[in-house]
């Protein structure tokens, strides 16, 4: 006996699309495995729940199957030149048509009571949507584009809900970071609800977290830029001149005539990062020294005479 699919979404044979649609919202959610009412025997139904709007939701396999029924949805039937269509498959996986209508694996919390039945607009309080977790993202940059600011742009693939409010696509989305001079590592740009729309979600934010990279020069403390530079005995004796190229490309000449001990550093005021709060303010360069001794000990003595 054939299977009566308009009865397994408890619908009749003039049902509009709409109705189709609405009647397996209602039982999916009813009759899935993972609602409070499950029990006994509602993994078969909600399989053939799956198979049913499978078929009727499909304009040519409702077509062939109010015509021919499910022996000819699914042995095929002759066409006019003689040959036969292939017979209609049901995959086996309602999960995967529940996917596909909600856009996500979890429907419960929102639109619908635990009996299945839609919940009237005026009863959906504001704290029935859940949003989902942030997604985090590494934000990759140069100490010189932190230093200077920039414009970075990221593309996002994202589920979007369609205009029926059950259907749901993947669509991508550039989303631009106005990068402002001294942003720290581990600064969090956010944009909210980019996330992943679904019928019963709020989307979650999306977050890009600033991770700055290694530069060739200088090592950043917060403000501050740390720039070491290496010299000999003879000039931590004598005095030298360190010659720094700065990130805007300006060359500092800086004179230092104290004797250069192991702990000592020069600082320079006002060549470090941009304050983020006050970009017109900027921390300091702070020079180290390595300094090299000579291996030989006459050489040594010499120095030291």
């Amino acid at each position: 006996m054939d299977v009566d699919y308009y009865a397994v979404l408890e619908i009749n044979r003039n049902a509009t699309d709409g109705d189709i649609k609405k009647a397996y919202r209602r039982l999916a959610l009813k009759y899935h495995p993972s609602s409070e009412n499950s029990g006994p025997g509602n993994a078969e139904k909600f399989n053939q729940l799956a198979e049913a709007y499978d078929v009727i939701s499909d304009p040519l396999r409702k077509a062939v199957y109010d015509k021919f029924g499910e022996e000819g949805l699914k042995g095929g039937v002759p066409l006019e030149s003689g040959a036969w269509t292939s017979g209609y498959v049901y995959h086996g996986n309602p999960d995967r048509v529940f996917r596909r209508f909600f856009g996500g694996d979890n429907p419960f919390s929102a639109l619908f009571s635990k009996d299945g039945n839609e919940v009237p607009m005026g009863l959906r309080g504001t704290g029935v949507k859940t949003q989902d977790p942030p997604i985090e993202r590494d934000l990759h940059l140069t100490l010189d584009e932190l230093y200077h600011g920039c414009i970075m742009k990221r593309k996002i693939s994202r589920r979007v809900m369609n205009e029926d409010g059950h259907t749901s696509s993947i669509k991508e989305k550039i989303l631009t970071i106005d990068v402002k001079p001294g942003w720290n590592e581990g600064t969090r740009i956010t944009f909210p609800k980019e996330g992943d729309q679904g019928p019963n979600n709020i989307p979650a934010d999306i977050v890009f977290i600033v991770r700055q990279k290694s530069h060739h020069h200088f090592v950043r403390q917060r403000n501050d830029l740390v720039y070491k530079f290496q010299i000999s005995l003879d000039m931590a004796l004598a005095g030298f001149c360190v010659d720094v190229e700065t990130l805007d490309g300006r060359l500092l000449k800086i004179p230092i005539n104290d004797i250069v001990h192991p702990e000592y550093s020069e600082v320079v005021t006002g060549e470090g990062m941009p304050l983020s709060q006050d970009p017109s303010q900027r921390g300091d360069l702070i020079i180290t020294f390595d300094t090299k001794f000579p291996t030989e000990r006459k050489r040594l003595i010499k120095l030291t005479d």
